[in-house]
């Protein structure tokens, strides 16, 4: 299968150096990325004031659309959407936008985020998450990365100004691809969204933690904790093994003195795993020790793995405990359970299907 690489990847000096090499001038640059990014066109043919020959050699080097999206699960009450997307080599991702809150006095938010993957699936294989159970595949390409707005923003109709790294796959195992992807997301000649509207999600990768603190911008850092003891973490999430709290607190530590946003930590309650109160006092001194704030979400089922969602009532002693010790937290009730809206559910389906079909 004929793949080939997307231009969107490419910076104002990487292009500037394919125009060379096809003896094309400089400020042709300029105009490209103006297509690419302001007008967000499809097709080489609609970048209407470059020369017909050069839109003819960019057409049969490059695509400006790395994926297609082939399915769309919408909620029952019309807000979250799912997007399945094909890749040139056949493979699957998701992506979703997730609803906005209120903004003042009602008024609904203008805010559009998309959960974005980084990821052929996950070698992190988190005990909870659908997205590891087909295994890890690839890395996407910082032109696919992109490509899932672009794609979003096309079956949505609008655009997207809010980000989070919380799809498929551990961002920070793919640190190069998803630097250069916010590198281009961030720039002016880009995406242009802010730093402030972009949050990374890490299971706790730490090498990859301190390169995207070396990257220095303001991004906001999202962890799943998910046990705040080595004991109970490592129950749910394997690379606590390779990295564990001795070595990942200190990195996040680390990231504070980067004066960066407060740290959010992502805690999914599962009943008798990390639901009980000597967990959330537990919880409570690793945020505090932080200054962090604590995002609880009770577990969303995914068929096929073993987890109980515990009752409402037990979610929200658990939260009332940590609001006892002092610790910003909120509780996320998963919006579009009824799309499978949890990483790596839509695809697990139409991967089976597919192969059941085959």
């Amino acid at each position: 299968m004929s793949v080939k690489p997307s231009l969107l990847e490419y910076t104002p000096e990487a292009l500037k150096g394919l125009l060379a090499e096809l003896g094309q001038k400089a400020f042709r640059a300029t105009q490209i990325l103006e297509w690419m990014w302001k007008h967000r066109v499809a097709d080489f043919e609609q970048m209407t004031n470059l020369p017909p020959a050069l839109r003819a050699q960019l057409a049969e080097r490059f695509t400006l659309r790395p994926l297609q999206v082939v399915e769309v699960s919408e909620s029952s009450i019309g807000t979250t959407r799912k997007f399945l997307s094909r890749m040139q080599d056949g493979h699957l991702v998701e992506s979703v936008i997730i609803p906005a809150a209120e903004g003042k006095g009602g008024a609904q938010s203008d805010r559009i985020t998309l959960c974005v993957s980084s990821q052929v699936g996950c070698a992190f294989g988190c005990r909870f998450c659908a997205s590891g159970l087909l295994g890890f595949t690839r890395n996407l390409t910082a032109g696919e990365i992109l490509g899932q707005i672009l794609a979003a923003e096309e079956v949505s109709g609008n655009r997207v100004n809010n980000l989070v790294f919380m799809g498929m796959g551990e961002p920070l195992a793919n640190i190069d691809n998803l630097l250069t992807a916010l590198s281009i997301i961030l720039a002016p000649h880009g995406l242009n969204i802010g730093a402030r509207h972009i949050t990374i999600s890490t299971s706790g990768n730490v090498p990859g933690l301190r390169r995207l603190a070396e990257f220095g911008k303001p991004l906001r850092l999202a962890v799943s904790l998910h046990g705040a003891s080595d004991e109970v973490r490592s129950q749910v999430m394997p690379v606590n093994r390779k990295w564990p709290l001795a070595q990942l607190l200190p990195a996040l530590h680390e990231w504070n003195k980067t004066g960066k946003h407060m740290i959010t930590l992502e805690y999914i309650l599962i009943q008798d795993v990390n639901a009980g109160m000597d967990e959330a006092r537990k919880l409570a001194r690793v945020a505090r020790d932080l200054n962090a704030k604590v995002n609880l979400i009770p577990y969303n089922t995914v068929e096929g793995l073993p987890w109980v969602r515990p009752s409402e009532a037990h979610c929200k002693a658990f939260c009332r405990a940590l609001m006892a010790e002092k610790i910003p937290v909120t509780m996320r009730y998963e919006k579009g359970h009824d799309i499978n809206a949890a990483c790596g559910q839509l695809r697990l389906r139409k991967v089976q299907t597919e192969a059941a079909d085959s």
